[in-house]
């Protein structure tokens, strides 16, 4: 679904818990065009010379949001994206440095956010590039009707990526383990899986209020689970970060 190149799919397995990275919209909808002028879709150049990609959400002029383990030799984010084999109004722009949180773990994936600075600013767009707010610490009761969306795959069974924006809506629930990792997280048949990692989780008041991580099967015989690093626990990294760098 990347523009001129060939597309492979970043698939990583965790080693807690069963899980894998996430990102497949599964169940989902094709998302109304334009609808969500926030999001980024990330090429990652591998050190291998290989390609994949990841998800991504624009904060402003400068700073896209990602997951951590999204890493990679040097990125591209494609910003005004809907339908990836379409050319028009899609700006393509090169990340000068990346910002993966210090604390983030490899092993269990805690703290899996990062930040990217563009090599040079994004040309926002009512329409169709434009940055999204992020959940604050007193945003802290958990929110119940969500949104993820993102290029992945929308059938398990198929290996193809989606040339659209899909969405899938979520449900968040209380989870302990879910609690003692930090994440929000949602269960089901429907939500994100391999390919999309690093998207929003958007919730009813359009703030972004997670960053799209981990899905997995903690029982063999129970539902999927999927992780969403918190972004109101990260606000103070975040804005130092973007102040560090003269960008706030």
């Amino acid at each position: 679904m990347f523009i001129h190149c060939e597309l492979l799919i970043l698939i990583l397995a965790m080693t807690l818990d069963g899980q894998v990275h996430a990102g497949e919209i599964y169940g989902g909808h094709e998302a109304v065009r334009h609808s969500r002028p926030y999001m980024v879709l990330l090429e990652l150049h591998m050190e291998d010379g290989s390609k994949s990609r990841c998800g991504g959400f624009l904060l402003n002029k400068d700073f896209v949001m990602t997951a951590a383990h999204c890493q990679a030799k040097s990125y591209t984010a494609l910003l005004g994206v809907h339908n990836a084999k379409e050319n028009d109004e899609i700006q393509r722009i090169c990340v000068e440095k990346i910002f993966p949180h210090k604390h983030y773990n490899a092993t269990d994936y805690q703290n899996d956010i990062m930040l990217l600075k563009l090599s040079s600013k994004a040309h926002l767009k009512k329409k169709y590039v434009r940055p999204i707010p992020l959940a604050g610490r007193d945003d802290c009761s958990l929110p119940k009707s969500c949104t993820v969306s993102g290029w992945g795959r929308s059938d398990r069974k198929k290996s193809y990526m989606s040339p659209v924006l899909m969405e899938v809506n979520v449900t968040l629930i209380w989870d302990e383990q879910c609690a003692e990792k930090n994440l929000y997280c949602s269960k089901g048949e429907t939500g994100p899986g391999q390919g999309d990692s690093g998207g929003p989780l958007v919730c009813n008041n359009g703030k972004a209020y997670g960053v799209v991580s981990t899905s997995g099967n903690p029982n063999s015989n129970g539902p999927q689970m999927y992780g969403y690093t918190k972004i109101p626990e990260h606000r103070n990294w975040i804005r130092r970060i973007m102040e560090q760098n003269g960008k706030l």
